[in-house]
């Protein structure tokens, strides 16, 4: 039995247009490994932005079985599937997705809210979790007074906050300048070697090269599913 945080089994999705339907993922069967830095990437079309949203349980699959630790979603409603996501599952944006009128404490405190987390609570996590992303000075600041690093940092806070068992990561460096991307890049790194599972939806390449494995989508279908050799595991963001 392998140590697989989400499984995907002949996973297809089809979309609606009018009375038209369109493919947009073909047979899709994947495991994401506990404690691996996955990449997924692929041309534009490719399905990877479905592919997210699938594993995220944001979307369900038209067929096929997605299990998320152990879990077959398809038998959850949508309330259960919902707590299911809120709980085990982080994401990170590329435009950070933050609630602009709300501080960066607020910001990451939201997830607790939503599972019912008592104030003392959510509070104590969410300051916890800026710190642990170099941020417990700026708890108090509005998106808008913080540099782009620094609300991806939030965002990426706000994903850990539920202590989620896969980190699903949609271009997370993609607004960013270089410098600054590398410095996200570095915290993935230290969150991935302490045990985090990392899934990175990229376009970028460099990005790719630092992850334990690639897998490459094209046309809706796993083109290629290849691990890299990365110091100290085949498995973890280098």
């Amino acid at each position: 039995m392998t140590d697989a945080v989400v499984s995907l089994d002949a996973v297809s999705r089809t979309f609606r247009m009018g009375d038209v339907s369109v493919p947009v993922l073909h047979d899709v069967s994947l495991e994401v490994l506990r404690g691996e830095a996955l990449a997924v990437v692929g041309p534009s079309g490719s399905g990877k932005s479905s592919l997210m949203s699938l594993i995220g349980l944001l979307d369900r699959p038209t067929s096929g079985r997605i299990l998320v630790e152990g879990v077959d979603t398809g038998r959850l409603s949508p309330d259960r599937c919902a707590a299911l996501r809120n709980r085990r599952i982080g994401f990170v944006f590329q435009s950070y997705n933050l609630l602009g009128r709300h501080s960066a404490l607020d910001n990451v405190q939201l997830p607790l809210l939503y599972a019912g987390v008592g104030r003392a609570e959510r509070r104590r996590r969410a300051e916890a979790a800026l710190d642990s992303v170099g941020l417990a000075q700026r708890a108090g600041h509005l998106p808008s007074r913080l540099s782009g690093g620094e609300q991806q940092r939030v965002a990426i806070a706000r994903a850990l906050v539920t202590d989620p068992g896969i980190v699903l990561a949609d271009e997370p460096t993609g607004a960013l300048d270089s410098s600054t991307g590398l410095e996200i890049l570095a915290l993935f790194r230290s969150l991935n070697h302490a045990g985090r599972t990392l899934l990175i939806i990229t376009h970028d390449m460099g990005v790719a090269a630092r992850c334990g494995r690639v897998v490459r989508l094209h046309d809706g279908r796993v083109a290629s599913d290849q691990a890299q050799s990365a110091p100290g595991s085949a498995r973890v963001l280098a």
